[in-house]
């Protein structure tokens, strides 16, 4: 959430910045309900101070100024009563708008409309070139006796899986080994709840705009989350906490839930765009400071780029464009990794800052040694999420014979296993 005195002081940018990012918001609407809000609390602060003169006085006076004072009195509460009636009505209202204002994206994100003006900032690794016919990830989990998507569908219906034996192990790997080199780094590792109240949805920004792509569950009020940022993010909601805390640098494991409304007929073969998958998410909570929210930010990127380095995965960094920002994003860098099958990059991670967007939202707080109480800034990324991830691993280190050599790295977690070979 943003700041109403910033919107007060310069609405044109968050005019601007709105459709930048392509968000609907009344901006004249909600200032004119700042407005009138504004005018009916100082109208009540008016009226408490003169009722409190009025009801001192009344002791004092004569019988006829005391009938006078009582009427005087009366009707003051009448106006205290409408004025009230106002802002009950009014409130909400403003407060549904200031939730929809979106934060102006950074000066240094370039403009565009979608995913395809997105800016390609740097690439690493060596795309791999076959000298034999490469299957896809799907051919590869079959032949392999790893994936079973057709029993998934049969149990969980469209975009669910199994995997199974060493696919299942391969999974496994990817994450505990992007866990430990979290956890090298002195991150805080946490397992976390996966239902989320309504109000943390909405503190974490997925509510209003995300609620198509949450699975919720009615009856209970809660909702499945679509990734450990809502959870880890909003541990410290509504706290207070010391600047000596700060930052707060902590990695969740966990299984993560997305409707992909509507993302019918798009990416439905294999296992890009699924409803279930497990991702290992970084976090930071830190100073209301923008220069260190963006070393953060670099950080956070470093961090899952050295993931893929150890993986030897082909990949890209790409600087989003402001069509493809969400609402409280003021940046974001995409990993796209090199997939054989789709012959092309794709996406396999998001770096995201909000600066105090969240915090706000959430009234996550710390005081300075000033003894001033600030907003925090708040900044997430995927270290690594499976089984997208098995995509470019199956593709990029399959063999003539069919068989998949496991990366280095992973073995350690695979019992030492160096490949995957066919099932007689």
């Amino acid at each position: 959430m943003i700041d109403i005195k910033l919107i007060r002081e310069n609405p044109q940018k968050y005019k601007d910045g709105a459709k930048a990012k392509k968000f609907q918001i009344d901006m004249d609407r909600l200032l004119e309900v700042d407005s009138r809000l504004l005018v009916c609390r100082k109208k009540l602060q008016d009226l408490a101070t003169e009722k409190n003169r009025i009801g001192k006085d009344i002791p004092r006076l004569a019988p006829d100024q005391k009938k006078e004072a009582l009427t005087a009195l009366s009707k003051l509460k009448d106006e205290e009563a409408g004025l009230n009636e106002e802002v009950k009505n009014l409130q909400p209202e403003l407060d549904t708008l200031m939730g929809q204002v979106p934060q102006p994206p950074a000066p240094e994100v370039p403009f565009g409309e979608d995913d395809t003006q997105n800016v390609e900032l740097r690439t690493w690794g060596t795309i791999r070139q076959f000298d034999f016919e490469p299957k896809d990830h799907v051919e590869l989990g079959q032949n392999l006796g790893i994936i079973d998507i057709e029993r998934g569908v049969k149990l969980a219906g469209t975009r669910n899986y199994f995997l199974k034996g060493d696919g299942a192990l391969l999974h496994w790997a990817a994450l505990r080994f992007a866990m430990d080199h979290m956890i090298a780094k002195g991150y805080t590792p946490m397992s976390v709840p996966l239902l989320m109240r309504d109000e943390v949805m909405m503190g974490t920004g997925y509510f209003p705009g995300s609620e198509e792509q949450t699975y919720q569950m009615e009856r209970d009020a809660l909702n499945l989350a679509g990734t450990a940022e809502v959870p880890v993010t909003a541990y410290h909601s509504g706290e207070i906490l010391s600047e000596s805390q700060l930052p707060i640098k902590s990695v969740a494991l966990s299984t993560c839930f997305r409707r992909e409304a509507g993302a019918a007929g798009k990416d439905t073969r294999g296992l890009y765009r699924i409803h279930q998958f497990d991702k290992v998410e970084q976090v930071i909570i830190g100073e209301n400071d923008e220069q260190k929210s963006i070393a953060y930010h670099r950080e956070i990127l470093t961090n899952s780029e050295e993931v893929l380095q150890a993986l030897n995965l082909p990949y890209r960094v790409v600087n989003v464009c402001t069509g493809d920002l969400g609402r409280g994003q003021v940046q974001k860098f995409d990993i796209e990794t090199w997939m054989p099958s789709r012959k092309s990059y794709g996406e396999t991670h998001s770096a995201s800052r909000f600066y105090e967007f969240q915090a706000r939202r959430m009234n996550l707080r710390y005081k300075t040694s000033t003894g001033k109480n600030e907003f925090c800034h708040t900044l997430n990324n995927t270290v690594i999420a499976s089984p997208r991830v098995l995509i470019p691993i199956l593709e990029l280190y399959q063999n003539a014979d069919g068989s998949v050599t496991v990366p280095p790295v992973l073995r350690p977690y695979m019992f030492g296993k160096e490949r995957i070979e066919p099932k007689s």
